[in-house]
């Protein structure tokens, strides 16, 4: 297929049976010879109109091409494009809606106009290689070396899935990015972050493919993260994933701690949501302003604070025997925001409003004022905590129908945790076996097994109540135990290719190839990404 827009098809002035002709324009005496893939097709004094040709090796949209003259250019014109010039024999010609598939020929018309010896192209770099040679042979970026090798595991390779989902995390980060980073293709970002509060707000996660950090769920990511390393280590060590395990509760965590700079106040969220939803590109190339937004005692935001204060005490449980000093000053100020949290009550949606429109707390606080003092327990040991449970457990009658364990709703979690840590009290573990039973019997499911809690995130949804089921396994009761791991792992099953495919980005059968997910949907080498690129319209 022709790409572009030729008037007519001309010989080449330069070549003939492969060979450079005598005294053709692409020989500019002194210069040496000229690039093959621009033959001059016409000229006359001062002007000449040229062709440039090529034939594609692979797919890709964005055209990039940067144009070296042996001699001055007064002016140079790309009709299909646009042209920048950064000094007299140094050009750049872009197209960023030109697509072209593998095997295509590329074909446009430049006029040039010069003063004085006549200016013969002797490099040319498309899309970040040279062709000067018109072979064309250039490639995309090669595709991300995984590093996660295959164990061998059988039906399904959890180590190596679970070495893989670690790779997202990293996917994810904003900020300046470690020396530890694996996913090559990203790269610095949001580095003013918190500027416009006089603050360091840089790190954390954007959200899912947005580049907004939420606060609210990132917090709860982190909670979850750290609950697993420290529940199921033994499989984190087995998978070799504890050190990328941390790291990633690590990259939350530290954020978290800059966000919290008084007692009474702490930063949720920045970036907003309608700006950065009508910008489809990389993190790295976004020019948006982004505002960064605070709860404090007099814009209260209880779910916020405790959901932070709990990832705070999770992770301060993790890194107790790897990092004494940091797990001490997680445990401090998740402390001080749970204060925080249940002193100055309100809902956080009210107090940062953007947040209202994309995480929206549904369930209110009263959970989360639950859940964290639980962890809070767990990791100080102060019995009084167990009472701030208890207390929330009451006044906001947790003990009712609960359907999701998710960013919004702590519930089912709080459950779990309680029946562990106030063995006595049967509120906790009634209302776990409940919430399981639900799951098992009632709750509905998908033609291929997967149980269906939700239209938004429903793989998310089926992996959190499997944790909980996997985890009521290995700590609850053990009448139970193997019922819920058999459910549980059937979910798992379901996840990484038991239905019709696989889930998992490059594992297993018939894998996503094309997530909806800005950082990763652009062409490479950088050039424009449009919606083309785009699977979905962008979305929360």
């Amino acid at each position: 297929m022709r790409v572009g827009y030729t008037p007519k098809p001309v010989p080449s002035l330069c070549m003939k049976d492969d060979k450079v002709l005598a005294n053709s324009p692409c020989i500019p005496g002194t210069a040496g010879e000229g690039c093959l893939v621009i033959s001059i097709e016409n000229e006359w004094t001062g002007n000449y109109n040229a062709q440039f040709s090529i034939t594609t090796t692979v797919p890709f949209q964005g055209l990039t091409i940067l144009i070296t003259f042996d001699n001055p250019v007064d002016t140079l014109d790309y009709w299909q494009g646009h042209v920048e010039s950064t000094d007299s024999t140094h050009f750049t010609l872009t197209n960023p809606e030109l697509i072209a598939e593998a095997n295509d020929l590329i074909e446009f018309d430049i006029h040039v106009q010069y003063t004085g010896n006549k200016p013969i192209a002797v490099a040319v770099i498309m899309n970040e290689e040279d062709v000067c040679d018109g072979t064309g042979a250039w490639t995309t970026h090669p595709p991300l070396e995984n590093p996660c090798l295959p164990t061998g595991m059988t039906p399904y390779d959890y180590s190596q899935v679970l070495c893989m989902s670690y790779l997202f995390y990293e996917a994810q980060r904003s900020g300046p990015l470690p020396a530890t980073q694996r996913i090559t293709w990203r790269g610095d970002s949001a580095l003013d972050d918190g500027r416009d509060v006089g603050l360091d707000l840089t790190g954390g996660y954007y959200d899912a493919g947005d580049h907004v950090k939420f606060g609210f769920p990132m917090a709860f990511t982190a909670t979850m993260l750290a609950w697993g390393i420290i529940d199921f280590a033994d499989g984190y060590e087995a998978a070799g994933q504890t050190e990328n395990a941390l790291e990633a509760v690590r990259w939350a965590t530290d954020y978290f701690l800059k966000a919290y700079p008084e007692a009474t106040e702490f930063y949720g969220q920045v970036g907003a949501g309608a700006p950065d939803h009508s910008f489809w590109g990389r993190p790295e190339e976004m020019t948006m302003e982004r505002p960064a937004m605070k709860i404090d005692a007099s814009a209260p935001g209880s779910e916020l604070a405790a959901e932070t204060a709990a990832a705070l005490a999770v992770a301060s449980i993790a890194f107790k025997e790897v990092d004494s000093s940091y797990s001490s000053q997680l445990l401090t100020v998740a402390e001080d925001l749970y204060d925080f949290a249940d002193k100055y009550r309100g809902l956080y949606h009210d107090s940062i409003t953007d947040a209202g429109s994309f995480y929206r707390s549904w369930s209110g606080y009263g959970d989360e004022l639950c859940w964290a003092a639980l962890w809070l327990n767990r990791a100080t040991g102060d019995s009084g905590y167990l009472q701030k449970a208890q207390d929330a457990w009451d006044e906001f009658e947790l003990g009712g129908d609960v359907t999701q364990f998710s960013w919004d709703d702590k519930s089912a979690g709080a459950f779990a945790l309680g029946s562990m840590l106030d063995p006595t009290n049967s509120q906790y573990k009634t209302a776990l076996n409940t919430f399981l039973t639900f799951l098992k019997n009632d709750a509905k499911y998908t033609p291929d097994g997967l149980v269906f809690l939700d239209m938004w995130g429903a793989n998310r949804h089926a992996a959190n109540v499997a944790f909980i089921a996997l985890w009521e396994a290995k700590y609850g009761d053990s009448a139970e135990a193997a019922d819920n791991r058999a459910w549980a792992t059937g979910q798992i099953g379901q996840l990484l290719g038991e239905g019709s495919r696989s889930y998992v980005v490059g594992y297993g059968a018939n894998p996503p190839e094309r997530p909806h997910h800005r950082s990763s949907s652009c062409p490479w080498p950088p050039a424009a990404c449009t919606t083309n690129w785009a699977q979905m319209q962008p979305g929360p």
